[in-house]
């Protein structure tokens, strides 16, 4: 049970957090009215949220459902696709990175290549989400992305057929004087059995190091 006290003032919190949210509601309801634009009220709230966020630490974020769903995705340790590393480098999206023994470095796909179209579509002012989720698919099924690169005359198309990429959150390798080197590149759900297979592959050794 709740004494009187103290129930009343949490009726009184409640209703102080319920009088600043009408503040919220009425801004929302005067930019969605009155803004020289359509505006999406879902992306509003969605960036009223982050900034309510961001006021607490850097540690704090809020995900939509789609970015949500990516997160599984990459946790699962695997996915569909073609297996490179992208960025958003001056307004163009790059390759980072090929990962090896994967369509995309069979292909012969190189870092700093650019990708202009996806399947035809335009990656100009495309997110990495929506470019992610148009490379990746099931396995066996195909993909063509036009790349641009260094000494390139015009665009190429190259056609990939997707496979199941694997996620390799740890690496190591042995480093002189008899040093193993084991590096944790992210934390997915196969990250401490991976860690326990480096381990032993480097058990022995005169020492190690781990750099997450």
């Amino acid at each position: 049970m709740i004494g009187g006290g103290r129930l009343q003032r949490v009726r009184a919190d409640i209703d102080s957090a319920y009088e600043k949210l009408k503040i919220l509601a009425d801004v929302l309801a005067i930019v969605e009215r009155n803004y020289v634009e359509p505006v999406k009220v879902t992306n509003l709230i969605h960036g009223a949220i982050n900034g309510m966020l961001e006021t607490l630490d850097p540690h704090s974020s809020f995900m939509t459902p789609e970015v949500y769903k990516e997160m599984q995705t990459e946790t699962r340790g695997s996915f569909g696709g073609i297996g490179f590393e992208i960025t958003i480098r001056d307004k163009v999206l790059t390759v980072v990175a090929p990962i090896e023994d994967t369509p995309a470095y069979r292909a012969g796909i190189q870092s700093g290549d650019q990708i202009l179209r996806i399947n035809g579509k335009s990656t100009k002012g495309m997110s990495l989400l929506d470019a992610v989720k148009l490379m990746r698919g099931p396995e066996g099924t195909q993909v063509t992305i036009t790349i641009m690169r260094q000494g390139f005359t015009e665009p190429k198309d190259i056609t990939l057929t997707r496979a199941i990429i694997p996620i390799r959150s740890v690496r190591h390798k042995m480093l002189e004087e008899g040093f193993g080197y084991i590096k944790i590149n992210q934390f997915i759900e196969k990250t401490h059995a991976d860690m326990v297979k480096a381990l032993e592959k480097l058990e022995g050794k005169e020492g190690t190091l781990k750099g997450l």
